[in-house]
């Protein structure tokens, strides 16, 4: 009996440790499960705004007055919240970079031009509240629907002033009278445009005849250039004309002297040549009077 006592007893203690054992894990795994629980909750209850960024907390049943739209205000790093009845919207607040598809205006004489868009903007951070309650829309999306209609619009409005003569030669005033009305539409929105460039394509028409009237410029260039270059060289002729005319004149007049110097000092030599051959010998004679002395040469006999 004492030995058959002992192995009940020993196998109660081991039922109650089994029992024991068991109810620790399905403890455990209940711990376990709380924790679970309380992590995915914090994940869906918290979030973070990076510094780059802005967020816009917005309570979806709000009946305060003074939350319009629902918007408690902007926030920034940990943010806490009640998923089921608040959201958080992030902004980005750097310069933001969107190349568009090529629009097509006309101008004031209905003529395409296809404009190819580039624009570089930022989104003013006293406005993002203003923003979300207007547009309720993220920043992709805001892209894609208001920026867009924005730069076709200015695009139609600033074309409708122009021919397409006018245009093409006006291009950079007529993107500047873009930027103009893209920057002031944009600016009170919220939207603070920092570059914005536009490629413009004309009709091929339009380019044809731009090319035409090119080729005609540089024809007609060609032809002034060579009327020019025959007068140079007509007034190069005229001018070594000229100098050999001169050359050939003072020539002349160098040779009429030389003669007439040679003629005056032979005509000299002629008269004492005569003289000495008239000569007899005899020295001279003087006659002396009132109107002084008169030197007589001899006569040849």
């Amino acid at each position: 009996m004492c030995i058959s006592q002992s192995h009940a007893i020993f196998a109660r203690e081991i039922t109650y440790l089994i029992i024991l054992t068991r109810m620790k894990k399905k403890f455990l795994f209940i711990v376990l499960g709380v924790i679970c629980l309380i992590v995915v909750l914090l994940m869906n209850c918290c979030t973070v705004v990076d510094s780059g960024d802005i967020g816009v907390k917005f309570h979806k049943w709000s009946s305060r007055s003074d939350m319009h739209g629902g918007v408690e205000g902007t926030c920034r790093g940990w943010v806490f919240y009640n998923p089921i009845t608040t959201r958080i919207y992030k902004y980005p607040t750097y310069v933001q970079r969107k190349n568009y598809e090529p629009f097509n205006v006309n101008a004031k004489d209905a003529s395409i031009f296809s404009m190819d868009p580039t624009i570089a903007y930022r989104i003013d951070e006293d406005k993002v509240c203003s923003i979300f309650v207007k547009y309720r829309k993220g920043v992709r999306e805001l892209e894609s629907g208001y920026i867009r209609t924005c730069i076709y619009e200015a695009y139609r409005t600033c074309a409708n002033q122009y021919t397409s003569d006018s245009l093409m030669s006006n291009r950079e005033k007529f993107e500047n009278d873009v930027r103009s009305r893209l920057d002031a539409t944009m600016r009170d929105e919220g939207f603070i445009v920092e570059e914005f460039t536009s490629q413009i394509t004309p009709p091929e028409s339009l380019t044809q005849m731009i090319n035409e009237k090119n080729i005609a410029i540089q024809s007609a260039l060609k032809a002034e250039n060579k009327v020019r270059e025959a007068e140079a060289m007509a007034k190069i002729a005229v001018a070594e004309a000229r100098g050999n005319a001169e050359a050939m004149k003072v020539k002349a007049d160098a040779e009429a002297y030389y003669n007439r110097t040679i003629s005056a000092s032979l005509s000299d030599l002629i008269v004492k040549e005569d003289w000495i051959e008239k000569w007899d010998g005899k020295l001279p004679t003087y006659m002396t009077g009132n109107g002084g002395a008169v030197m007589l040469m001899p006569e040849k006999k």
